[in-house]
């Protein structure tokens, strides 16, 4: 029993946190759902929210990579300070960081095609 508590915990966070996750953004939906059928029902007007042009989605998700990636390699990189083999672990913040700036540059490209059209 000494490694097996360990390894259940492991599995069982593995696929039950993403899964509370899911459930929870279910349950949102949901609700944001019935408030506004009950809303149109009494008659109420309801405005629709825009939805972000394609441009600011790319923006929005490079920002959150990048900056997610340069949080993760500078906690690595201060860990590594203490712990030389934590080094390893902040190259993989590379990857993030590289998905990010993809983002970016997917975003400028998107305005740049837009300006050309118009």
């Amino acid at each position: 029993m000494d490694g097996n508590i360990v390894g259940l915990a492991a599995v069982l966070l593995i696929f039950g946190i993403p899964f509370g996750a899911m459930y929870t953004f279910y349950l949102v939906r949901k609700l944001r759902t019935e408030e506004r059928l009950a809303a149109l029902a009494r008659g109420a007007q309801i405005p629709m929210q825009p939805e972000l042009p394609e441009a600011a989605r790319s923006r929005r998700a490079g920002i959150l990579l990048v900056t997610g990636a340069l949080g993760y390699i500078a906690t690595f990189a201060l860990i590594g300070r203490v712990e030389s083999d934590a080094l390893i672990a902040a190259a993989f913040g590379i990857v993030p960081l590289a998905v990010g700036l993809g983002f970016f540059l997917d975003s400028a490209l998107i305005r740049r095609d837009e300006k050309a059209a118009a």
